[in-house]
């Protein structure tokens, strides 16, 4: 990652830019149950805050030897209930709206989540973080597992199509952003506010404990 501020930056949503772990955990539960596995302690089930749903369901379905079958029937119900609980309880990141304020018309912003964009645009509305950004990519809800990398490489294509992906930047607070950044060819930026821990980000190029650094970043000169 090149010294000079990025031509574009795409962020993750859960963890860098809202907290998200109380609907998120609810659910987990809910679709747990819908298959009459055990629900989880909420703070066992934080760190499955982040990838693909799916990936998570058979999981957590292993976890009990149980068929990873019936991950699609977990799914299903966590969306019924995520569908509103996520507009209750989901909360933006303390610091991340003056930051993103900081940042505006200075360069793109999109998000890259692997949430459904069914519920990331929604979200990032009720949240009043969506007038930051000039594009939301993520998976429709029929996808089952779309790489992160797939997500990031096609927010790429449409928000800074003409820029050299090295002058770019994906920021997030889970490995899986972290790689998908790699594996595109961008600059990375773990933040340690989410659920990932420092550890877990420690591969990237540039490391931010605070939503204040990064509006720092991305208009240094």
């Amino acid at each position: 990652m090149t010294a000079a501020p990025p031509d574009a930056a795409f962020l993750d949503l859960d963890g860098c830019l809202v907290d998200s772990r109380s609907a998120i955990s609810h659910c987990l539960n809910v679709g747990l149950e819908a298959v009459g596995a055990t629900p989880r302690a909420v703070d066992r089930l934080h760190h499955l805050i982040g990838p693909p749903l799916h990936e998570s369901f058979v999981a957590l379905l292993a976890e009990e030897e149980l068929d990873p079958a019936l991950a699609p029937r977990c799914v299903a119900a966590y969306r019924e209930a995520y569908r509103d609980v996520s507009l209750t309880e989901t909360r933006p990141v303390p610091g991340v709206a003056d930051a993103l304020s900081r940042v505006q018309g200075h360069l793109p912003l999109a998000v890259v989540t692997s949430k459904p964009a069914a519920f990331a645009e929604p979200i990032l509305e009720v949240v009043r973080l969506a007038g930051f950004f000039a594009a939301v990519h993520a998976p429709s809800l029929h996808a089952r597992a779309e790489p992160k990398a797939e997500t990031l490489a096609r927010a790429l294509a449409d928000v800074a199509p003409s820029s050299p992906r090295a002058s770019t930047v994906m920021v997030g607070d889970r490995h899986h952003d972290v790689d998908a950044g790699r594996a595109c060819g961008t600059g990375t930026v773990g933040v340690t506010w989410g659920i990932g821990d420092r550890a877990e980000v420690s591969h990237a190029d540039v490391l931010l404990d605070e939503p204040a650094g990064l509006a720092a970043l991305l208009r240094s000169r």
